[in-house]
Formats: structure tokens, C-alpha cells, sequence
């Protein structure tokens, strides 16, 4: 129970992200979290079992999958009439395809205290078993976080694949491997070339995990080769094969707060700059 300064009970939600599937990708934080809750919630299909295992003995296990939101509100409702802690875990990042927002909005009105507890994305999770930086110098220094349209969820006017494609930055792509064709058409529209690499990734971190490169040309086949069509997410764009640039960050020219210039390497970068400018 979480108690106020009147020292009456009030209930508290946190939503916590669980990251891509590891349980020791779970944060400090999320641990605490799920074993100070009286109840737990949870995503079987989405969660490993793993993270259970911070629960206290005698709380209270959920499995969200066979929830609605208005079954889950009856919960927090619960938690505001008992005074109870409640964490409820969510895949990935709870900033992200969560739903998370809907349920701390009902929380908000039911007077209940929230908490958002963040996870390990699993595009940074993908990137980091492919071995890639995402944002390389000269290259990309974006990334775009989006999914194709056409599902359970529409698209708002404008965020198209394919319009973001006309960036040519690099691109992380979820939910959308049951429409490979489609989402492949939309990707070359937008202006990516047949040759742009491609990190095709299902279940990261977890036992079953499998990670394929191919170029976009390949995209299709390879997604119908390896029979994906859920739990799997696309890097896209030239940044994955992409090597020989530096950043001016540990550029002994570039100078900061913690570390002085070398008066040579400034001026050659100024003049590095100052042709890329021109370029």
C-alpha cells in the first residue's frame, strides 16, 4: 500500500517496461517495481516467465491476454478501493506500442498514483545483436520508428512507409511482417534501392531468436523463407552496412568542456567541414 501524508492508503499503477525478452534486460527499477506490487500483470506471450520470478510470494498473477482494457480498469479499480500496488509489464518500452496511454489516462480519472518505469526498445535490442550503430556519421543521423498501415490501428495521413522512406535515413520497422510484399513496395516507392541493407529480426533475445541480413530486393523471400509473419521487426537503410566515417565527437580537433583542441587537427577539421558544406 502506498500511504499519503494524512497517512490514508491510496493505490498506485506502474507500468514497466519488460524490454525485448531477456529477463536480465530488465532495469533496477522494473525489478523493484513488479516485487513491491500486489499484483502483477503481464503478457505471457509478449513477457518471458522470467520476469515473475522478482514477484513477491502471495501476489496476485495476471496473464493480460485474456484481458480486455475494460477488464484491466476493473483491476485498477480494485487498486483505488484496497490501497494497491499493481505493476503492469509491458513488452519492450512502454513508450511504444504499449497501449500504455489509454490505461494511465483511466488511472488518472480513477485518482490512482502512476508511474512509468521505461524498458530496452527491441530495435536498440536488434541493433545491438547485428552489431550496428544506428546513426552513423555522414550516413544517417536519424532514425525512424514507425509500422506499416493497413492493420488493426490505422495510420494517421502522412506517416506512410513510404513517405518516410523519402528520408533515406535509417528506418526500424514493427508489427508488419505478416505484409512483407507490401511493406517492401513501399520501402523502394519511398526511394530506398534494391541494394539497401536489410536486418530482419524475430524474437531478439529470446531462445527462439533469429536474426537475418538480406537487402531490401531479398526482403520478401527472406521473411517467407523463415516463415515469420509475427515477433519480428526490420532495420532498414544504408547506416547498417555503412563504415570508414568518424564522428567529430573524439576528433582531436573538437574541443569541449572536458577536453581542449589540438590547434592543427581544429583547423583541419574546420576545413573538413567547410568542403562538406560545400558539397
Amino acid at each position: 500500500m502506498t500511504e499519503t501524508t494524512a497517512g490514508t492508503t491510496v493505490g498506485k499503477v506502474t507500468f514497466v517496461g519488460a524490454g525485448p525478452g531477456a529477463a536480465d534486460l530488465l532495469t533496477f527499477r522494473a525489478a523493484r517495481a513488479i516485487a513491491a506490487a500486489d499484483i502483477v500483470i503481464w503478457a505471457a506471450s509478449l513477457v518471458r516467465a522470467e520476469v515473475l520470478e522478482h514477484a513477491r510470494e502471495g501476489a496476485e498473477i495476471l496473464d493480460s491476454a485474456a484481458l480486455s482494457l475494460e477488464d484491466v480498469v476493473a483491476v485498477y479499480e480494485r487498486a483505488v478501493r484496497d490501497g494497491l500496488k499493481v505493476a503492469r509489464i509491458h513488452s519492450g518500452d512502454p513508450a511504444l506500442w504499449g497501449g500504455t496511454q489509454e490505461q494511465a489516462d483511466r488511472c488518472a480519472a480513477l485518482g490512482l498514483e502512476v508511474e512509468i518505469v521505461p524498458g530496452v526498445s527491441s530495435f536498440s535490442a536488434v541493433a545491438a545483436v547485428a552489431g550496428r550503430e544506428l546513426t552513423i556519421p555522414e550516413v544517417a543521423q536519424s532514425v525512424i520508428l514507425t509500422r506499416l498501415g493497413g492493420g488493426k490501428t490505422p495510420m494517421p495521413p502522412g506517416e506512410e512507409v513510404r513517405e518516410f522512406a523519402r528520408h533515406g535515413t535509417t528506418m526500424a520497422v514493427f508489427l508488419s511482417a505478416a505484409r512483407s510484399g507490401q511493406l517492401t513496395q513501399e520501402l523502394l516507392e519511398g526511394g530506398y534501392p534494391t541494394s539497401t541493407p536489410v536486418v530482419v529480426a524475430h524474437q531478439v533475445t529470446w531462445p527462439e531468436e533469429l536474426v537475418v541480413s538480406c537487402t531490401l530486393g531479398t526482403l520478401e523471400e527472406t521473411v517467407k523463407e523463415h516463415r515469420l509473419w509475427k515477433h519480428t521487426l526490420f532495420l532498414v537503410g544504408p547506416a547498417l552496412s555503412a563504415s570508414g566515417t568518424r564522428s567529430h565527437l573524439y576528433h582531436p580537433g573538437h574541443f569541449h568542456g572536458f577536453r581542449r583542441a589540438d590547434p592543427s587537427a581544429r583547423k583541419a577539421l574546420r576545413e573538413e567541414r567547410s568542403r562538406g558544406a560545400a558539397r
